[in-house]
């Protein structure tokens, strides 16, 4: 979504690095171009297209509400653009482009797929039926991923572990995972760094933690210790694939540049059909 990125991203060379570096993550993960359509936003025109479309039957109180624009407000940032404020509109495009009938996504995000299912109702009532409503499939157990202070895990909030960082980098970050004061020897009941190890650990391995945590004798330290143990023995290989990938960005590059010539028969033909709707078409 490299579109969305320049409602903050004002730097050439910091975005194209922020491109790649993502397309790396998710490839280095597994993503399989083979069996998912992966591609850069921009190079669908289609998106922004769209955009200006439902743009014109959104409402200002919606987008007044949208959570991103509504902290941006509460923590007086001076740098709100017109970018920010219509970020859902682009967003619904993003899913209803592609008339998916689910939409995966975390708990914070549930609000982007509402605000698609209303444009998307809107339009198909104003012009007629384009657009599929779809609804979020919100897994329980990433509904929310915590980060190093126990809160929502986010970039912008300072509280991440970058799996792909550097093992130096790595372990300043589960080092500096935010705990209370209870003595070494005093029984503990499960905190952000138990919960953060749950995500990796096997059954048996959240259990033998559980058990330390509660029988008293285990710092906080140790167990940061052994999160990161943990973080680094889980993601070894793809951090690996990662490194290989790196060497080959034009590989990279072309199955963004592959993945966009198969999105953009899609988005062109649902243009169409809002074309032929709205009377752009003639």
């Amino acid at each position: 979504a490299d579109l969305h990125s320049l409602t903050t991203v004002k730097n050439k060379k910091e975005l194209q690095e922020l491109i790649l570096d993502l397309a790396l993550d998710y490839l280095a993960l597994g993503l399989d171009p083979n069996k998912a359509v992966f591609f850069r936003q921009s190079d669908i025109p289609e998106h922004a297209e769209l955009t200006w479309v439902l743009s014109c039957l959104t409402p200002m109180p919606m987008l007044e509400l949208a959570h991103a624009y509504k902290d941006a407000v509460a923590k007086k940032d001076k740098e709100i653009n017109a970018g920010l404020f219509t970020y859902p509109v682009l967003m619904a495009v993003d899913i209803l482009i592609y008339k998916p009938d689910i939409v995966p996504v975390g708990k914070d995000q549930k609000q982007h797929v509402e605000i698609a299912r209303d444009l998307a109702g809107k339009f198909n009532r104003t012009y007629g039926n384009v657009f599929k409503l779809p609804e979020p499939y919100i897994p329980e157990e990433v509904a929310v991923v915590i980060g190093t202070d126990g809160q929502k895990m986010s970039k912008s909030y300072g509280n991440t572990i970058e799996i792909f960082a550097s093992e130096k980098a790595l372990k300043k970050q589960v080092m500096g995972i935010v705990t209370d004061s209870t003595p070494v020897e005093a029984p503990k009941e499960p905190d952000t760094i138990y919960k953060l190890y749950s995500y990796f650990a096997a059954e048996d391995e959240k259990a033998e933690l559980l058990q330390r945590y509660r029988s008293g004798g285990m710092g906080y330290g140790d167990a940061k210790k052994l999160l990161l143990e943990k973080i680094l023995e889980t993601f070894k290989p793809f951090r690996a694939e990662r490194e290989k990938l790196k060497n080959d960005l034009s590989y990279v590059k072309n199955i963004l540049k592959n993945g966009a010539e198969k999105a953009r028969l899609v988005a062109a033909e649902t243009k169409a059909e809002v074309w032929d709707k709205t009377g752009l078409a003639i």
